[in-house]
């Protein structure tokens, strides 16, 4: 079965202001994360993509538009089901002020348990997350055959949530995962089970330096809702 190729999407305003974007419109990219967004042609020369699926929020759009330049052949579908997780009461809101809700326990410890408030629970995100993956891992191997390689631009939870769900692991595990702006991640698909051969890769080790605001976004130790900002 085919290779997917998970790009997150580069950092957005959202992601340097702090806010949990969700499906907020006018969400773009700010300068790093279009910086980002153009070194993914060199990134991926060697990989020969069949076909490109994105979420169908503007981050995710811009992110590719370097990637779409460089290979004007190209074919992008849009699909809504790796679009981002649908936080409901919650998007827009300061992941500062979301630390003390008394749902973020539940989000960072047991979240196939949580559901945002006029949103959507995470077991029904990853849920669709995996369909859409599973769906045009069949497709891209019927049209392109079983070595093919496709990508897809997502977001942080859902990436999160398919690296979960194909190492086999229960998605209350989903948080001790971590995937960085503009990050790659691999995953190869076979008849029998998933390997996982590259995780929120960059290329950039400025992120493992200790900083001292680490932490303050939403609690030491929790995972950062909507994915982080990545490396100063």
């Amino acid at each position: 079965m085919p290779t997917l190729i998970l790009v997150r999407h580069g950092r957005s305003t959202a992601n340097t202001s702090g806010v949990l974007a969700g499906w907020t419109p006018g969400v773009t990219l700010d300068e790093r994360g279009a910086a980002q967004a153009a070194t993914l042609p060199a990134r991926l020369t060697a990989l020969p993509l069949s076909e490109v699926v994105t979420s169908p929020l503007q981050r995710c759009q811009e992110t590719l538009r370097p990637l779409l330049e460089a290979r004007p052949g190209l074919r992008v579908h849009v699909d809504e089901r790796i679009g981002e997780c649908h936080y409901g009461d919650w998007s827009g809101r300061k992941l500062a002020e979301l630390k003390d809700e008394p749902l973020m326990e539940i989000v960072q410890a047991h979240p196939s348990a949580a559901a945002f408030p006029g949103g959507e629970s995470l077991r029904a995100m990853q849920t669709r997350a995996a369909e859409a993956v599973r769906e045009w891992n069949a497709r891209v191997e019927r049209e392109h055959g079983a070595d093919a390689v496709y990508l897809m631009c997502s977001h942080g939870d859902i990436i999160k949530s398919l690296v979960a769900d194909a190492l086999g692991l229960h998605l209350d595990l989903f948080q001790r995962i971590s995937v960085e702006p503009c990050s790659v991640t691999a995953i190869r698909y076979t008849r029998l089970r998933p390997f996982l051969v590259r995780l929120g890769d960059t290329g950039d080790f400025a992120s493992l330096a200790p900083r001292e605001e680490a932490g303050e976004e939403a609690g030491e130790g929790d995972a950062p809702v909507g994915g982080g900002a990545g490396a100063p």
